[in-house]
């Protein structure tokens, strides 16, 4: 059996306004129906594959089962990152968590935000690999290049090859410029770095215990210390703070002896810009690509993209643009600046705008929120909630609530009184007075909200009881 490890953080500012660090690009439907994370997932779910572990933020957790339920995927254990420490503690605490039940087992590192059309082909080259991780090789998959791209770092192969038959790796090399891209191109002998790695947990372990022995104390002891909490599995967070914040490349990978690489050329990208994902959308014969409410008037290699449903996105004339519209942002850059979309996020933090890292959809662990008017000492919002879930018993200081329920219907505790509001009903929970909505329903129940009062924050809330103990 080949257990995934599937990588589910990130702080999602390359694909800013789409990606933000409470809601990162994993998460969204980026190229199809389904988002990436439920595609990485679905590719890693198939005949002699076990369930995937995987490892990810707290904040990210209720998203994570929800997307999961969406698919049909019943994942083993999910580890909670008590904070983000990049990719070599994250593979050594799933490793170490894996090698427990069994020092052999064959171990699949992927990152959940990656888009790979062709899930049998990845399978097989991942197959392609297996007999090198059983005799101890550390395994990567390389991308055949199609073009001299400088945001990759690259494989250097031991020989030419691009046949998908396993290789010696020569070594890394960090992101060229273009002279030096465009000639490891020509030459046939390099690879894209995907960032997938295959290899037995013992292997990885024993490589971390030659390579990067700092790291073993602190994730040893933030696996041993892990507390469960609601089915997650919670690494200690005063052990995992010890732990540096290092990728497994520069950890493990680019000092290890013990290297092969499958080259993989069935297409694959990581979505790391606007750009890419313009290439992805396949653009008509002028360029363009479109998604959501757009029109395109004279248009040439340019990318629009419409989040709001309500918000139709016009471009005319545009040359070399990416245009990206989300209810409470919008971005418009040249696409050779699209690499410089962090920039924005860094402006927009020091500014002290929320849309810098909050997304407009607020997830929560009983469904999620947004705001759709705020005003002069009131608030309108749609809440939606999940059958089976409820909010925590809370009460207001500064504001009152009215509540209409629109879709399913809600069980009210208001006080100690407790009532069933059905579709085109409405209560109300005056200042001060404790209450919670619950769903007791089997499809999602939708309610607006109106909020009035001298504050609004979400910081005004009295919880008495919470199910979500940590948040």
């Amino acid at each position: 059996m080949i257990h995934p490890i599937i990588l589910c953080g990130g702080s999602g500012t390359r694909l800013w306004p789409l990606s933000r660090k409470s809601y990162p690009k994993q998460f969204s439907a980026l190229t199809g129906g389904q988002s990436l994370f439920q595609a990485t997932a679905q590719r890693l779910s198939s005949e002699g594959y076990a369930r995937p572990t995987i490892i990810t933020a707290s904040d990210f957790r209720f998203i994570v089962t929800e997307q999961l339920s969406e698919v049909g995927i019943d994942p083993g254990a999910i580890l909670i990152e008590p904070e983000g420490h990049n990719t070599a503690p994250a593979v050594l605490a799933s490793a170490l968590f894996l090698a427990a039940k069994d020092p052999d087992a064959l171990l699949l590192v992927a990152p959940s935000d990656h888009v790979i059309p062709d899930a049998d082909a990845f399978r097989q080259a991942v197959e392609a690999g297996c007999q090198a991780a059983k005799k101890g090789d550390l395994v990567t998959f390389g991308i055949v290049p199609d073009r001299p791209e400088t945001g990759y770092g690259y494989l250097e192969l031991s020989e030419n090859t691009t046949e998908g038959r396993p290789v010696k790796l020569a070594r890394f090399i960090e992101k060229p410029d273009a002279t030096k891209a465009q000639d490891m191109l020509a030459s046939g002998r390099f690879l894209w770095n995907a960032g997938i790695f295959l290899f037995s947990a013992k292997t990885i372990i024993e490589a971390f215990e030659a390579r990067a022995a700092d790291l073993i104390v602190p994730v040893q002891n933030a696996v041993a210390a892990a507390k469960p909490d609601l089915g997650f599995l919670r690494l200690d967070p005063d052990a995992w703070r010890a732990a540096e914040n290092i990728s497994i490349d520069y950890a493990v990978m680019e000092r290890a002896d013990n290297l092969t690489v499958v080259p993989f050329s069935a297409g694959w990208s990581d979505l790391g810009d606007w750009n890419t994902v313009w290439r992805e959308a396949g653009p008509d014969e002028n360029g363009v690509a479109e998604s959501g409410p757009t029109s395109a008037i004279d248009c040439h290699n340019t990318l629009l993209r419409s989040e709001n449903p309500e918000l139709e996105l016009v471009g005319i004339g545009l040359e070399n643009i990416v245009a990206i519209a989300m209810p409470d942002a919008v971005l418009v850059a040249d696409k050779s600046r699209a690499q410089d979309v962090k920039i924005a996020v860094q402006t927009l933090r020091e500014k002290g705008a929320l849309q810098a890292h909050q997304f407009p959809r607020d997830h929560r662990p009983w469904g999620w929120f947004e705001s759709l008017v705020v005003g002069q000492r009131f608030q309108v919002k749609r809440i939606v909630v999940h059958p089976g879930a409820a909010l925590s018993l809370q009460s207001h200081v500064h504001r009152s609530e009215h509540w209409i329920v629109v879709e399913g219907t809600a069980l009210v505790t208001i006080g100690e009184d407790k009532k069933l509001v059905t579709e085109n009903q409405s209560v109300y929970i005056p200042v001060g007075e404790t209450h919670r909505m619950e769903n007791p329903g089997k499809v999602p129940m939708v309610l607006i909200e109106v909020q009035t009062g001298s504050y609004l924050g979400e910081d005004d809330i009295v919880r008495y009881e919470d199910v979500y103990t940590h948040g």
